[in-house]
């Protein structure tokens, strides 16, 4: 099981648009030097959403080598059709990614049999583990707890990433916990909370411009530390925050171009930040020193 700070990486673009595969492997190296324990590519944060399936394909052969098995690489297959998310989940295996992310079908969303058989059909063809993703801010739709109860008892099915921000939630899915089925936390404002139910990492956006911090708050925890990881996420609750003050991951971006890593913009409907919002996010980052 993956335990830590699983980052769930930006995607950077040139100016074309196109993606940065030098500022990707750029980034892959900072991070594996700055003891991020895992790797998520393609998730919400690396703007899957807007790239095509050969870039994806791309994205997740490139990283795979360029990690080279110094830490898990976790790639994003999810899709509101089923048969997408299927051949996606081949196809990244295929690639060599270390485990998969799988999304609960949103704008469609689904009842609770199709759910089930939404993330059993994938995890049924598969020869990776396979991580569910409940983030309902996202999808509209949370994935019931009876599903994830039928779901981790799947021996290719080993955790969740809980996105809800509903500590009532995840308390109920805290009693799913086991050797073979582990949480996540999705909601970097509250990785403690979240430890203190269970939870084994955090698959986190803060971690792409903190990577050695974040990865500090959790193993400060795991390792019976606890006050150490409550300093930590007091220290930097109000950088966290700024992160979401727009629509992730424009904030972040911003963020790690004002620190100098050149990550580039976004694809629309995804545009730049406020010079308001912009401002807020640079005092936060100044008043913990990530920048100077």
């Amino acid at each position: 099981m993956i335990k830590g700070s699983i980052v769930a990486l930006v995607t950077p673009f040139s100016e074309d648009g196109s993606v940065n595969y030098f500022k990707l492997g750029e980034l892959i190296e900072w991070h594996i030097s700055n003891k991020t324990d895992a790797i998520l590519i393609l998730g919400t944060t690396g703007e899957s959403s807007t790239m095509s399936h050969e870039e994806d394909e791309e994205v997740c052969r490139f990283t795979v080598n360029k990690v080279a098995g110094r830490v898990p690489v976790i790639a994003g297959s999810g899709s509101n059709s089923t048969e997408t998310m299927l051949n996606k989940s081949l196809q990244f295996e295929r690639c060599g990614a270390d485990a998969l992310l799988l999304i609960s079908p949103y704008y469609n969303k689904a009842n609770d049999e199709g759910m089930y058989l939404h993330f059993k059909t994938v995890a049924d063809a598969v020869n990776i583990p396979c991580i569910l993703y409940n983030v309902p801010g996202r999808t509209s739709c949370s994935i019931p707890v009876d599903v994830v109860r039928r779901l981790s008892e799947h021996k290719n099915i080993v955790g969740i990433k809980e996105a809800s921000g509903n500590v009532g939630y995840a308390t109920k899915i805290s009693k799913l916990i086991n050797d073979d089925f582990v949480m996540y936390n999705g909601n970097d404002d509250i990785t403690l909370p979240m430890l203190s139910l269970g939870a084994v990492g955090v698959i986190s956006v803060f971690a792409n411009i903190c990577p050695r911090e974040t990865h500090d708050m959790v193993m400060s925890f795991l390792n019976d530390r606890p006050q150490e990881s409550l300093r930590i996420q007091q220290k930097y609750l109000d950088l966290i925050n700024a992160l979401f003050v727009e629509v992730n991951p424009i904030p972040v971006k911003e963020a790690l171009n004002m620190m100098g890593f050149e990550v580039g913009g976004y694809r629309l409907p995804l545009y730049k930040m406020s010079d308001e919002h912009r401002a807020f996010l640079r005092e936060k980052m100044i008043e913990v020193g990530v920048i100077g």
